[in-house]
């Protein structure tokens, strides 16, 4: 009778195993190496914060903060919540240990979970994965377009090609207040329900992003602010456009666009990738100028991004590529004899020092059956070796592709296996 586990993972929370996993982290890491190459310094930060800051810094009209956020109280009544975004957390680190007040920008990346309670979906879980990067301190818009090029190798490196850059400028504090107001006037004049008449009160350019469609056709002839923007506002955007261009990144400018956290100001920008339907987002971000003044910090600037990494795999499937280089092990060893085994182990330890990938076949299996494990692993070759070649130091190396199989002197096996491996890659 098959024994069942009585537990499972939470809903929306999904588990990554092999071999599957080998495309998460791949997507993750190279992610991650993007941002390394222009200087961005590691952070890990802890996994739930004070509720206020995100309250404070996220926004408290929000959907994220509103609806999505998973909060609970600790034992002494305290109020926290599981992070549903990375820069409110990064900017109290930033203010708590006086990074601001060294060598500017401050540029940090990271990665890991981060949680919203919102309907599971393909790619989109209760327990998401991120990467993202901050570069804090500078209000530069040859900086936005440093950040933006840095998602956009990212997704080259994984050989993402399908996906377009979206932006646009969401006008700084000069702009802002008067494009408000303007929106508002045309908003409330809408016949709008109760639900959305309230939000255009609070925070008019979430209307913008409503996706219905009575909502969305009532506002196709909304105000957009960057037909709004004040003379510093308009010419930072035009330099973060024509820093893109200079660098290369293919952008569209899609004035319509409105980002789901309050805190972006200027520069906003959004990756979508059309194979994945309607929710077509993989990443984005923008500046957020007032934030760190507003987390109780200098009046500094900032401009980063979060990207998807469960969402950028699916993007990769549904071009048809992987991430992945090569299969997580390369040689397998298999072992026929007990002096075969301690053999094969110490062989197995020298191959990994050189940085081949390397697994055996444990628990005294006979040949058929250590053979069935080695095609299942993926491995490109396998090293047969028994008692008697041992004494005769000579070890059996057979590529798994073809079948032929050779014998090779077991002291240049490390060196051969090398060569083996080059060869199959040219």
């Amino acid at each position: 009778m098959t024994k069942t586990s009585s537990f499972s993972a939470p809903r929306g929370v999904p588990d990554y195993l092999p071999p599957e996993s080998a495309e998460f982290v791949a997507v993750r890491d190279g992610l991650v190496a993007t941002a390394r190459l222009a200087g961005y310094g590691h952070v890990e930060l802890p996994v739930f914060e004070e509720t206020a800051l995100f309250a404070r810094g996220v926004g408290e009209s929000t959907d994220v903060v509103s609806k999505e956020m998973w909060t609970f109280a600790d034992r002494n009544g305290e109020s926290f919540t599981l992070r549903p975004e990375g820069t409110a957390g990064v900017m109290r680190a930033v203010i708590e240990h006086n990074l601001d007040r060294g060598s500017l920008p401050v540029k940090l990346c990271y990665a890991g979970p981060f949680f919203r309670y919102e309907r599971p979906q393909k790619g989109r879980y209760r327990q998401l994965q991120q990467v993202g990067v901050e570069a804090i301190g500078i209000d530069d818009p040859a900086l936005d377009a440093e950040v933006i090029a840095i998602a956009d190798a990212g997704f080259r490196g994984l050989g993402l090609d399908g996906f377009r850059l979206e932006l646009t400028s969401l006008g700084d504090e000069t702009c802002r207040p008067q494009y408000r107001e303007l929106l508002q006037e045309f908003l409330l004049k809408l016949p709008l329900d109760e639900d959305t008449r309230r939000r255009a009160q609070i925070n008019p350019l979430r209307v913008l992003d409503d996706k219905r469609p009575e909502v969305k056709e009532m506002t196709a002839d909304a105000p957009l602010m960057i037909d709004h923007l004040s003379e510093s506002a308009k010419a930072h955007f035009d330099q973060v456009l024509g820093h893109l261009d200079a660098l290369g990144v293919p952008y569209v400018v899609n004035p319509r666009m409105v980002r789901g956290l309050d805190y972006y100001t200027k520069t906003t920008f959004e990756f979508v990738h059309d194979g994945l339907g309607a929710q077509s987002g993989i990443g984005g971000g923008g500046r957020y100028d007032g934030l760190m003044a507003e987390l109780g910090g200098q009046p500094l600037s900032g401009i980063g991004f979060g990207i998807g990494v469960d969402r950028t795999v699916l993007a990769l499937e549904a071009e048809g590529k992987t991430a992945v280089d090569g299969p997580r092990i390369q040689v397998y060893g298999v072992p026929l004899g007990d002096v075969a085994k301690q053999r094969l182990v110490v062989l197995a330890g020298e191959l990994r020092k050189a940085g081949i990938r390397t697994d055996l076949a444990y628990g005294g299996r006979g040949m058929k059956g250590a053979m069935k494990a080695a095609d299942k692993s993926g491995a490109r070759l396998a090293l047969v070796l028994g008692d008697r070649e041992v004494a005769e130091g000579q070890i059996g190396l057979k590529d798994l592709s073809t079948g032929e199989q050779r014998q090779i002197p077991l002291d240049e096996a490390v060196a051969q296996v090398a060569d083996a491996l080059a060869g199959q890659q040219d």
